[in-house]
């Protein structure tokens, strides 16, 4: 393996940015001044802390537009879109800062005569924060500002896409007045990523990305026991009940699926539709996607980019290929997206019908510009199909009847339902998964117990 990390745009194919992998002296360096950082750290008050973090936020929003063309010609989010991470990354910090005084405190048992009782937060010590390439601050943020705001410091790993990102964090967070030390990124490769979790050092573990990675992670932390969120694979689905509002549904769906070319943790991969209104959806549907525009990433006027690399939408086209192989219908002509070239990472979107659970693009990630639709006779089917399936991030019911979406979704093994929007997450929610699509929880005010440990004081008056 090479020595140096380097981000190959998709745009071009050039060498957007490299550095140098952290050696094992050096991440072993890093690990004994976030020790001695954590413990000042944490004795600093909770209102201080928060304070920084806040003016790290304000400094980073500031710098939006940088932010957004440096996420473009990294991963090839078009530009019109790209700034917008910093705004939902502020959205996120803003509210875990604004619950962290009361999720935070003490709980008071007893304190009267004979004794006093309580539970203390504490912090749990080093958090290692590892995050994917295709929201490379978004993703960061919901562990990495609730882990610094309840005392902890934090080793923080990029995506070897994105390395820049990292590199932002520690500056804005320096130039606050978060102490050295507290916050440390690191630009790691597989062997040494691994050796760092197992490092007894490392008290929690923070992990985006795929299902094999998170398995990679578990095992590297055999024996070491640090507490580990896990949010990996994905598929996920939604559901157009008869008495949807159609033109809502068409463009909520097309967003949910093609957002960021399909490149989102959440991102809406499979639909089920109710026979009574298949027909007219697709019919709109396809229209819809046909309205994109394909292209560089930097012209403000392109609203679907390349994917991050060409590998990834070779296996993106091989998921197609092979559904049409097995009879499904492939509803967008490539040739009307002429700036999509096999061979490289752009690719035209497609939307396929008369597809079935046999084949892959319905039941494996693709994390590209695709989507099935399957044509369903009502709800009980609509959800078994749902559920046929190893990962459970989300999924979405669209319906003018709120209180059958609450009823389906009872039913959904998912970590959220939502009803008639997709793809976002709202920080006051949990955000979380079932079976292969991991374990843990980020956001809301629950965000904060896999960050702390529980720490009771019993003193009894003499």
């Amino acid at each position: 393996m090479t020595d140096l990390v380097q981000c190959i745009s998709p745009i071009d194919g050039g060498v957007y940015a490299e550095r140098a992998y952290a050696t094992r002296a050096e991440v072993d360096a890093a690990l004994e001044r976030a020790r001695a950082a954590q413990a000042e750290w944490r004795a600093v008050p909770l209102a201080r802390r928060c304070a920084i973090l806040s003016a790290a936020v304000d400094r980073f929003v500031a710098e939006r537009e940088e932010v957004g063309e440096e996420i473009t010609r990294q991963m090839g989010r078009p530009i019109a879109a790209s700034p917008k991470e910093a705004d939902i990354f502020a959205e996120r910090a803003r509210y875990m800062l604004g619950v962290a005084p009361e999720e935070l405190a003490d709980l008071a048992i007893a304190d009267d005569r004979r004794r006093r009782q309580r539970i203390e937060r504490a912090p749990v010590g080093v958090a290692l924060v590892v995050v994917p390439w295709n929201y490379p601050y978004m993703t960061a943020v919901n562990s990495i500002w609730p882990a610094l705001a309840a005392g902890n410091a934090v080793i923080h790993k990029p995506a070897a896409q994105t390395p820049l990102s990292a590199e932002r964090l520690a500056r804005v967070l320096a130039e606050a007045g978060v102490p050295e030390g507290v916050f440390q990124a690191l630009h790691l490769d597989r062997a040494t990523t691994s050796a760092t979790v197992a490092d007894e050092r490392v008290d929690f573990v923070a992990f985006t990305g795929s299902v094999p990675g998170g398995r990679a992670i578990q095992e590297a932390a055999d024996g070491n026991f640090p507490g580990m969120g896990l949010e990996l694979g994905g598929k996920d689905p939604g559901y157009v009940r008869p008495d949807a509002d159609l033109a809502h549904a068409v463009d909520g769906t097309v967003d949910a699926a093609f957002f960021n070319s399909g490149q989102s943790c959440c991102a809406l991969e499979r639909l089920y539709v109710h026979a009574e209104i298949y027909d007219a959806f697709v019919a709109r549907f396809v229209e819809a996607v046909k309205g994109f525009r394909l292209g560089d990433p930097l012209d403000p006027g392109t609203s679907l980019g390349p994917l991050v690399r060409t590998g990834a939408a070779e296996h993106a086209r091989g998921q197609v290929e092979a559904a049409r192989a097995a009879g499904a219908t492939a509803r967008i002509d490539p040739a009307d997206f002429p700036a999509a070239r096999d061979g490289t990472p752009y690719m035209a979107p497609q939307v396929l019908t008369g597809v079935d659970h046999t084949m892959a693009v319905m039941t494996e990630e693709t994390f590209g510009p695709v989507v099935g639709i399957m044509k369903v006779d009502g709800d009980d089917a609509a959800v078994d199909l749902m559920n046929d399936s190893r990962f459970g991030l989300t999924a979405s019911i669209w319906t003018r009847d709120i209180d059958a979406a609450e009823r389906l979704g009872e039913h959904v093994e998912t970590g959220t339902v939502f009803a008639n929007l997709a793809d976002y997450l709202d920080p006051a929610l949990a955000w979380t998964g079932v079976k292969q699509t991991g374990k843990g929880c980020t956001l809301s005010r629950l965000g904060y117990q896999q960050l702390t440990r529980p720490k009771s004081f019993n003193l009894q008056r003499v």
